[in-house]
């Protein structure tokens, strides 16, 4: 379900809990997009075609669509941050006779961080794409800024829609901001939480929020839901 993860493991270097970016519409494989980080992600990137590696799940809870049924959704995303919502942005296109208007507004540092480039510009055919970069480039005609100043220049209406943001935590916060600045509902906005998750079943307590553990509880959350819980996200 969209929202989801799942652990990869590269035998000998560890695993890793990364967001599912395919849709479910997709039942020939799964797609995971990866940011070259750490030990184990290098080890991924790493990788040849026809190399072995482990994988369980799927983990977590999912993004409530039938409650979106009917509803205009904005997607807020910022650098890898679009992977948890690029499968919901199919999904939703795939099935677009059950939403109403679908905007994605996407931003990364530098127009080489932008993640499924060429996807992206087949995807402004179908429904508006609004991209950023934080800083100027040359050639680059789109907006320039953060993604949350990119959300109050488009200035997305609240009526009978719901907005999505995953991204780093700053970026999240501060599109969440801009949001409420528009006269988004509480209950309007949701976000995925990447806390570092280990086991994956709720048992390790290294991913918790208060009594909450990410990996079985999230990491989809209403900001609603989320800002009852302690600020350890």
């Amino acid at each position: 379900r969209c929202g989801q993860c799942a652990m990869l493991s590269v035998f000998g270097r560890g695993e890793v809990m990364i967001s599912i970016s395919s849709s479910p519409l997709i039942k020939d494989y799964l797609q995971f997009s990866v940011l070259k980080m750490g030990r184990v992600t290098s080890a991924l990137h790493d990788m040849e075609v026809g190399g072995v590696l482990g994988i369980r799940g799927p983990y977590g809870n999912s993004f409530p669509l039938d409650e979106w049924k009917g509803k205009n959704i904005i997607f807020a995303g910022g650098g890898i941050g679009l992977a948890p919502l690029w499968g919901l942005v199919h999904l939703t296109l795939g099935n677009k006779k059950d939403y109403g208007d679908l905007t994605l507004i996407y931003g990364a540092r530098t127009s080489n961080d932008i993640v499924f480039k060429e996807e992206l510009q087949e995807l402004k055919k179908r429904m508006p794409v609004h991209l950023s970069i934080d800083v100027p480039e040359p050639g680059w005609s789109e907006f320039v800024g953060f993604v949350a100043q990119n959300v109050l220049d488009k200035k997305p209406s609240p009526q009978n829609a719901i907005a999505i943001t995953c991204g780093p935590p700053i970026m999240i916060k501060t599109v969440i901001k801009a949001l409420k600045d528009l006269k988004f509902e509480d209950e309007q906005i949701y976000t995925t939480v990447e806390n570092k998750m280990k086991c994956g079943i709720g048992k390790c307590g290294r991913c918790n929020i208060g009594r909450h553990y990410v990996c079985k509880d999230g990491p989809v959350y209403s900001w609603a839901e989320l800002k009852k819980l302690p600020q350890e996200y």
